[in-house]
């Protein structure tokens, strides 16, 4: 049984075996040589109302993970359970009807908006498409979003190249609100920002969360805000999740070899405690997406890595306290 397959009853996202693989093309006719394996196989469930931390390295597949739950990204293979409805081979009007309830918060804030229209166009963009508001319906409620992401409802006459990209991205995170989601993907929203500013985006996102009832799905690949902000935690490896846990058991102890090495990279504000911290060094590059290793893609660069690594891919088992690893050799 899969791990979206033994959901709660109040689950409001299950992914199920998730692949995404994009053709790869060459030659003068152009002709299909292989593919990109960007997620291969992935498997998660989101509560209503909690956060899924995904983390892992640049090109792991965590963004790809998160435009194809919301249909940015046509699945290869696959279930996408919203609100209990399989969404992955929706389309036309059906679909268009689902996405007001699934938004996404974008990575740049300023690459996100457009720079020729206003920040209250941007904002009632998605009302104009999914509703039928009278102009005073639509400058109400874009103030409405201005004021609840912490920004002045006057600045809505005023362009994104005003305001700093702390406050482009509250623009942003209005935006995704303005349709009233359930769902929210945060693609990195913090990694853009300058790091005095990050902390306040993400006490507004739990702010949010908890005044509004939203679940985010929190992609990041900065370990200590996600275990500031998610209440489990999904590590991805090249297109595959190798470690699924509470916050608590994951930071406490992370049992997979890649989770201990990300994790022992973090530093500690304590001097004396990460004095006597050691760090586990990975050597080697990732391997390519297009041509992964056989058996376990961890073990070209997996310090515990044995033959039998190289036959078999472990499958991501669950442990007897719970959380979900795909190692041979965890128990």
């Amino acid at each position: 049984m899969s791990a979206a397959q033994a959901a709660a009853p109040d689950a409001l996202v299950q992914v199920e075996d998730l692949s995404v693989h994009f053709p790869v093309y060459a030659g003068l006719f152009k002709r299909r040589v292989g593919e990109i394996r960007a997620v291969d196989g992935v498997s998660f469930t989101i509560p209503r109302g909690e956060t899924l931390g995904l983390v892992g390295e640049s090109g792991c597949g965590k963004s790809t993970t998160g435009r194809a739950v919301l249909r940015l990204y046509e699945p290869t293979a696959g279930r996408i359970l919203f609100e209990g409805r399989d969404i992955a081979r929706l389309g036309g009007e059906a679909l268009r009807r689902t996405r007001p309830r699934m938004q996404m918060i974008f990575q740049d804030p300023q690459a996100s908006l457009n720079p020729r229209m206003t920040v209250g166009s941007i904002i009632a963009e998605p009302l104009d498409e999914h509703l039928s508001l009278s102009r005073r319906e639509r400058r109400d409620k874009v103030e409405t979003l201005l004021d609840a992401v912490g920004m002045n409802p006057r600045f809505a006459d005023r362009y994104p190249h005003e305001f700093s990209g702390g406050q482009r991205q509250r623009i942003g995170i209005a935006r995704a609100l303005a349709l009233d989601p359930a769902f929210i993907v945060c693609d990195e929203p913090i990694a853009a920002l300058d790091v005095s500013i990050q902390a306040q985006v993400v006490n507004l996102l739990e702010d949010l969360q908890q005044r509004l009832g939203l679940t985010y799905l929190f992609i990041s690949h900065d370990l200590s805000m996600v275990r500031h902000i998610a209440t489990q935690v999904a590590v991805m490896y090249l297109g595959t999740i190798v470690e699924l846990a509470s916050r608590d058991q994951l930071y406490a102890a992370p049992r997979h070899p890649y989770t201990q090495a990300l994790l022992s990279a973090v530093p500690v504000a304590d001097p004396h405690v990460e004095a006597t911290r050691s760090h586990i060094i990975l050597t080697g590059d990732v391997p390519s997406p297009s041509n992964p290793p056989s058996g376990c893609r961890f073990r070209t660069r997996c310090p515990v890595a044995q033959p039998r690594c190289a036959e078999a891919a472990p499958p991501l088992r669950r442990l007897s306290d719970g959380r979900r690893v795909a190692c041979h050799f965890a128990d």
